[in-house]
C-alpha cells in the first residue's frame, strides 16, 4: 500500500477516535468516571497506535528485505551465461534472466505471471516455441522428478542454437505444485566442436585402417602401442602379437644403433627420420620397408613415434635387376669390342701351338698346359660373346624330361671324377614346354655344374622336376656342398663375380640373362656348410608380344 495513502488513513482514524470517543464518554459516562476513561482512553490509543506502527515498520522492512533479496536473485541470474527462468505451480512466469528474455524476444514484455501460451502473444517467432515450452513442462510435472533434455531452438538468421535443458519440478508438503527451475545451456558450439572431433576421429581412423602402408605407433621405450591392417598384409604376422612387444626385439640387431639415435632425435627434432630396413616375412622371405618416422606430440609434449613403412620390396628388386641389365649391357658392349680381337689371335696361337706339338715330342706336357688354357680362353671369349650379341630366340616344343636326361648323361663323367652322385626324380608325364633348346641346355649344365663342384666328396646332386598348376614347371638342383655366404649370395649372377679360383663369374651371369629370355625366375637359397638349392621356373608357353618379333613374352 502507498505510504502517503497510510498516512492519511491514520490522520483520519486519529481524529475520529478522539473526537469520537470523548463525545461517547461525555454523553453516556458518569462524571464521576470521565477523567479515569480519558485517561485510559489515551492509554489504549497509544498501545493501539503504537502497535499499529510496529507492525507497518516491521512489514516496510520485510518488504525492503524481500526487495533485496529479489534485487541479489535478479543480479545472480542475469549474470548467468545460460538461460534461467522461475514459474509458479501454474506455470506462470516468476522470474526470467535477461538472456533468456532476449532469447525469445521479450525485452520490452511485462512477463510476470503470464503463462507461455500468453508470451507467445508477444513473439511471432518464439510463439510455436513457447506454446511447445507449456507441453513439455506438463510431462516434468507429471514426472514429478528431475528432467534433462536437449532442445533444439530455431534463430531468426536461419541457424539454430541446441539447448542443454534442465527442468526442476518443486512440490509442497500435501503434493500440491509449488514451482518450476528452468535452466538452458547453450551448447551449439560444443556439439560442433564433438561432431568436428568426431569427424576428425574418423578420418584418422579411415587414414590408419585403410593405408596401404605400414602405420606403426611407439612409445619413447620402443613398445609398439598400435598397428594397422596393412602389417598383416605385408609381413604375414598379426598385429595382435605384435603390439606389445618392443620394436628392438622384432629388428635385425644391426638395427640396434639406428634405433638409439631414432629416439634420440625424435625427442629433440622435429624433422622426419628415414630408413630402409629389412624383415623377414612369416614365409621365410625378406622384405623391404622403407619406413618414415615423426614424433607424436600431444599436449605439446612427445609421446612417442608414430610413422608408416612402405614395400618397396618389388621396387627394390625391379632395381636390382636393371642394374644387373646395365652391367650386363656394359659386359655386352665391351665383349663386343674385345672378344673379336681375342679370338683371331688366339686361333693363330692355338694353331702354332698344335703345330710345334706335332714336331716337338720332348715337350709334349707344356704344350698340352697351352692348349688348355688357349681352350679356356676360348670358352670365355665364347661367353663374352653369347652375352655381346643380341640372342633371337627361335622357341620350339621341347620334352624337358629329355632335355635333363642329357645334361645329367652328359655330366655324369665329371661327377664321378668329384665322386658326386647325381639323383633325378621326374614326372612320369611328359612335359613340353616352348623355349629355346640349346640355351635351356646351357642353363641346366652351368647350374648342375656349379653343383658337383662345390658339392663335398661322396656328396650328392638332387635334381626334382615338377609342373605347377599356373603354366610353369619348376626345376630344383640341390647339393649339400659349402654353400654360399649371405654377403655373396646378394651379389651372385653379377658379371666377374666367382668364389672359385679360376672362375670368371660369366656362367651364372650367362643363366640370369637365359631365364631372363624366357621370362622365368631363378632363385637361390643358401647357407654357409649347409648346401645351395637352385629353383628355376620357366612358363610353358611363351606369349608372343609382337608380329614378326622371334621374341614371346607374357
Amino acid at each position: 500500500m502507498d505510504k502517503k495513502k497510510v498516512v492519511f488513513i491514520y490522520f483520519i482514524s486519529s481524529f475520529i477516535w478522539i473526537f469520537g470517543s470523548n463525545y461517547f464518554i461525555h454523553q453516556f459516562v458518569h462524571s464521576s468516571l470521565v477523567e479515569l476513561i480519558e485517561r485510559g482512553k489515551e492509554v489504549l490509543y497509544i498501545l493501539i497506535t503504537g502497535g499499529f506502527i510496529y507492525f507497518f515498520i516491521n512489514k516496510t522492512e520485510e518488504l525492503h528485505e524481500s526487495k533485496k533479496d529479489q534485487k541479489r536473485l535478479s543480479t545472480l541470474i542475469n549474470s548467468m551465461v545460460d538461460f534461467v527462468n522461475f514459474k509458479d505451480g501454474d506455470g506462470r512466469w516468476i522470474e526470467a534472466n535477461d538472456y533468456g528474455l532476449q532469447l525469445f524476444q521479450l525485452e520490452n514484455v511485462e512477463y510476470r505471471e503470464k503463462k507461455d501460451s500468453e508470451l507467445a502473444e508477444y513473439t511471432k517467432f518464439y510463439a510455436d516455441a513457447l506454446r511447445y515450452c507449456e507441453i513439455s513442462d506438463e510431462e516434468t510435472w507429471k514426472n514429478r522428478e528431475f528432467t534433462r533434455i536437449e532442445e533444439v531452438l530455431p534463430v531468426p538468421d536461419g541457424s539454430s542454437k541446441i539447448f542443454d535443458t534442465i527442468k526442476v519440478p518443486l512440490f509442497n508438503q500435501d503434493g500440491s505444485r509449488q514451482g518450476l527451475v528452468i535452466i538452458g545451456r547453450d551448447i551449439t558450439e560444443k556439439k560442433k566442436m564433438a561432431q568436428q572431433l568426431i569427424e576428425s576421429q574418423q578420418q584418422y581412423k579411415s587414414l590408419f585402417e585403410y593405408s596401404p602402408d605400414i602405420v606403426y605407433m611407439m612409445d619413447l621405450n620402443g613398445n609398439i602401442t598400435n598397428l594397422n591392417p596393412q602389417f598383416d598384409v605385408i609381413t604375414g604376422y598379426k598385429r595382435e602379437e605384435t603390439i606389445g612387444r618392443n620394436i628392438r626385439t622384432i629388428l635385425p640387431r644391426k638395427y640396434n644403433l639406428y634405433l638409439k639415435k631414432l629416439f634420440s632425435s625424435a625427442i629433440e627434432e622435429i624433422k622426419p627420420q628415414m630408413i630402409e630396413i629389412k624383415l623377414p616375412h612369416a614365409t621365410g622371405e625378406t622384405i623391404t620397408l622403407q619406413c618414415t618416422t615423426v614424433q607424436m606430440v600431444i599436449n605439446g609434449k612427445t609421446t612417442g613415434i608414430i610413422g608408416y613403412g612402405r614395400d618397396v620390396t618389388t621396387l627394390r628388386k625391379t632395381e636390382e635387376q636393371l642394374r644387373r641389365t646395365e652391367k650386363l649391357s656394359v659386359v655386352g658392349e665391351l665383349s663386343a669390342s674385345v672378344a673379336h680381337e681375342i679370338r683371331n689371335p688366339l686361333t693363330s696361337l692355338k694353331g702354332f701351338v698344335q703345330l710345334l706339338q706335332m714336331e716337338d715330342q720332348k715337350h709334349q706336357l707344356y704344350y698340352q698346359i697351352m692348349l688348355d688354357e688357349l681352350n679356356r680362353i676360348n670358352h670365355i671369349v665364347g661367353e663374352l660373346l653369347l652375352l655381346a650379341k643380341p640372342q633371337h630366340l627361335k622357341y620350339t616344343k621341347v620334352e624337358i624330361q629329355k632335355l635333363l636326361i642329357d645334361v645329367i648323361s652328359l655330366l655324369n663323367t665329371e661327377a664321378s671324377l668329384y665322386n658326386v652322385q647325381i639323383e633325378s626324380i621326374l614326372p612320369e608325364e611328359n612335359l613340353m614346354i616352348e623355349c629355346e633348346s640349346n640355351q635351356i641346355k646351357q642353363l641346366l649344365i652351368n647350374v648342375i655344374k656349379n653343383a658337383i663342384e662345390a658339392s663335398i666328396n661322396g656328396g650328392t646332386v638332387s635334381i626334382v622336376l615338377e609342373p605347377l598348376k599356373n603354366e610353369h614347371i619348376r626345376i630344383t638342383v640341390k647339393d649339400n656342398g659349402c654353400g654360399i655366404s649371405k654377403e655373396r649370395l646378394e651379389k651372385i649372377g653379377e658379371p666377374f663375380y666367382s668364389s672359385k679360383e679360376k672362375g670368371t663369374g660369366l656362367g651364372l651371369t650367362v643363366s640370369f640373362k637365359i631365364v631372363q629370355s624366357h621370362k622365368g625366375t631363378i632363385r637361390f637359397k643358401s647357407e654357409k656348410n649347409q648346401g645351395t638349392s637352385v629353383e628355376v621356373i620357366l612358363p610353358i608357353k611363351q606369349i608372343r608380344a609382337k608380329r614378326g618379333n622371334s621374341q614371346f613374352e607374357n
